[in-house]
């Protein structure tokens, strides 16, 4: 997809049947941020992120996730960013989000607490955020000293900022996560399942 000719979706098919998007910018960043919450359980996770990306959640969870990644990773560029996952974290939705907002301001002037925004056009402006900008000062330090590649100006730097430099790693998914979401699909699938046994048949005669 060309962002520069292209509609953005706001729609995507699973089963044969279209589906209802939510598209702006806040809850993808709310569904990312949940993600980033090492207190939630897979199942937790699973059910926010249907929740925010779908107005009407589809039947087939599986396929649903599988779209939601899809349009959370900006489509077309998912293996770019599938390829920047393997890079060292140095960033926090949750933790740098004062300073993602000035970056906002001062790159693209905008004000992330009015504007519209589709959720593709946020990434595209995300990723070029100023580099004079204190978030990308900050994130270049996180970045040097997880590589091992600052020097010891650097190092005390970091030792200074504290709590605003460390950002906890929580991109590694164990085994019990995994297990949780399949609970949470099963689950899912079982209430599905026993709601339509509850619906009354149509006995109406011909």
């Amino acid at each position: 997809m060309n962002i520069l000719v292209d509609a953005l979706p706001e729609t995507v098919e699973i089963g044969g049947r279209v589906y209802q998007l939510s598209t702006d910018f806040r809850p993808c960043l709310k569904t990312i941020i949940a993600c980033e919450d090492s207190e939630l359980t897979g199942h937790e996770k699973a059910l926010v992120i249907l929740t925010n990306l779908f107005p009407e959640i589809p039947d087939n969870l599986e396929a649903a996730m599988e779209k939601a990644q899809w349009f959370l990773d900006g489509g077309d560029a998912q293996q770019e960013r599938t390829d920047e996952r393997q890079q060292p974290r140095v960033y926090s939705f949750s933790k740098d989000s004062s300073f993602i907002f000035a970056a906002f301001r001062q790159t693209h002037g905008i004000d992330l607490q009015t504007v519209q925004m589709h959720w593709w056009v946020f990434i595209a402006l995300f990723m070029d955020i100023g580099q004079d900008t204190t978030f990308s000062q900050l994130t270049a330090l996180r970045k040097r000293i997880k590589t091992g590649k600052a020097n010891k100006y650097e190092r005390e730097a970091a030792r200074e900022l504290g709590d605003i430099f460390e950002i906890a790693n929580t991109e590694t998914r164990d085994l019990s996560e995994l297990e949780a979401e399949d609970e949470f699909m099963r689950a899912w699938k079982s209430h599905l399942e026993q709601q339509e046994s509850q619906c009354p048949q149509d006995t109406t005669v011909q």
